[in-house]
């Protein structure tokens, strides 16, 4: 676990990165706060005691994603190119088959170091906030309810499979990293008392975000996935907090029932596949 003051360091960073391109930096807050004690998954440049570089290593089963920062007064000194060494070295010892580096789709700076390594575009990622509408739970049929037994797990892990893509040696190393974060809740989706989809919430201060959100295939276009996202929505908004989401550009399905009910895109995150012929 990375220690206050790490944490408060690189949110100052970011803060101050933010402001400088008028962009937003998707720096997994909540994985940052649940790091293992001996595993090495950030990289630091400290100049002065302060915190000028940093990158961030998001591990998905075999995919791990890349994301970071320097502060604008400290650019064109090779910092992150360094930072970025460190963490492909990493990325070799761990056996990653994908390494994916995210920039906010608005950021300068981000496009330029991209352009000097071996890497291609594959695909945008939204982030949708939830304006305050009308949504009426009208759907008894569908509830929502705390994971917590070995089914479950099962459950979610099945998820992972059939509508993430994932294999079920990802699932489970996703499963297991997922229930050690902090300040979140995974939810289980029943439609007639039999479990269909999973969930989770993850909070940061006032805001609560979903993830994960997927119904069984079997399951899908039948209203399921609408009810259960209205019904989280709603819990979400009555406990105060703002209501965020991410979703792939490419998932046009889920990109229309997010719209649908309340949810508008914000932001953009865009995703490159690095090439592993530079490092192996």
């Amino acid at each position: 676990m990375l220690e206050q003051h790490v944490l408060g360091d690189i949110q100052k960073l970011q803060s101050i990165c933010e402001q400088e391109e008028h962009i937003e930096l998707k720096l997994n807050f909540d994985m940052l706060r649940s790091r293992k004690q001996n595993e090495v998954n950030d990289f630091f440049h400290y100049e002065d005691n302060q915190l000028v570089g940093f990158i961030g290593l998001y591990g998905f089963g075999n995919t791990v994603e890349i994301c970071g920062m320097v502060a604008p007064s400290y650019r064109r000194k090779r910092i992150f190119s360094k930072l970025f060494s460190q963490a492909l070295h990493i990325c070799k010892k761990r056996g990653y088959t994908e390494i994916l580096l995210n920039a906010p789709g608005d950021s300068v700076s981000g496009r330029e170091f991209l352009k000097q390594i071996p890497c291609s575009f594959t695909f945008s990622e939204y982030q949708m906030k939830w304006a305050e509408k009308e949504l009426e739970d009208d759907n008894p049929f569908v509830t929502l309810r705390s994971s917590q037994s070995d089914t479950d797990m099962k459950m979610e892990m099945q998820v992972d499979v059939e509508c993430f893509g994932m294999s079920l040696t990802e699932a489970a190393a996703y499963y297991e990293q997922t229930k050690t974060e902090e300040q979140q809740i995974h939810f289980i989706v029943e439609y007639n008392s039999q479990a269909v989809g999973k969930l989770r919430v993850s909070y940061d201060k006032s805001e609560a975000w979903i993830y994960g959100f997927g119904i069984l295939p079997s399951y899908q276009k039948s209203g399921i996935g609408k009810a259960a996202l209205k019904q989280v929505v709603l819990k979400q908004f009555r406990l105060g907090y703002d209501i965020f989401l991410e979703v792939e550009a490419k998932n046009k399905r889920a990109l229309q029932l997010y719209e649908t009910c309340g949810f508008n895109s914000y932001h953009v995150q865009d995703y490159y596949v690095y090439s592993f012929l530079f490092i192996y």
